[in-house]
């Protein structure tokens, strides 16, 4: 499934990929609605169509991921909120013994978030992940998410790498899809990014469950 031979850089996404997604959608499809009814008076239901809506129409968009964005499209602090469930916050099976087997492989490690950097700072400080990353990359600090050719772009004029001998590995099919346009070498897609969601089986690149079904890692050649 994967050629470790041919790797040299591996890219890393956050939610539902080493965090259990189940997270954010609980936030955004219950707490988030919810809140916002009570703080708007509105009925729960017709909240949350309205926010749903709302979200939809970003989607893939770099506000879809911005807490800055949807604080003043809400009137509310985005940020301040999702610390109130951050019990939720978790990484996914095997994510742990996976990253400490990619470092000690002796390649480069890079979290490419397309999160704000509010979140990628709490889910930091709730689990530690940036302790195996040798770079943290927000693709909020580059004004394009990573489904955008300007994101691949702009990561290779300020931290050049060889897209061919790089690995991504990613929930986001479009994200997969954005990064062979632009030259990755492989990706890698996982199957069930919340552990509250069935696992997928339609998916258009080669998918993985867990983490332990491509360890044990190699050392890099």
């Amino acid at each position: 499934m994967i050629d470790w031979s041919r790797i040299d850089t591996v890219l890393l996404d956050m939610d539902g990929t080493l965090l259990d997604l189940h997270y954010d959608n609980y936030f955004w499809n219950d707490f988030l609605p919810r809140h916002w009814a009570g703080e708007n008076g509105l009925d729960a239901a017709e909240a949350k169509a309205e926010l749903m809506s709302r979200i939809r129409g970003a989607q893939g968009s770099l506000q879809w991921y911005c807490t800055d964005f949807w604080s003043e499209q809400l009137s509310l602090n985005i940020a301040l909120l999702k610390r109130e469930v951050a019990d939720r916050i978790a990484y996914r099976p095997h994510t742990e013994d996976f990253l400490t087997q990619l470092k000690s492989s002796g390649r480069q490690v890079w979290l490419a978030t397309n999160a704000h950097r509010d979140s990628y700072s709490l889910k930091a400080e709730i689990t530690g992940l940036d302790r195996y990353m040798h770079e943290i990359i927000i693709s909020h600090d580059y004004k394009a998410a990573k489904e955008e050719q300007t994101f691949w772009q702009g990561l290779q004029a300020s931290k050049p790498f060889d897209p061919q001998r790089s690995l991504l590995i990613d929930d986001n099919v479009s994200v997969l899809d954005a990064a062979l346009e632009f030259g990755i070498g492989q990706v890698l897609c996982l199957r069930q990014p919340d552990s509250k969601v069935p696992a997928r089986d339609d998916l258009p690149h080669p998918a993985i469950l867990h983490f332990d079904e491509i360890m044990p890692i190699p050392p890099a050649t």
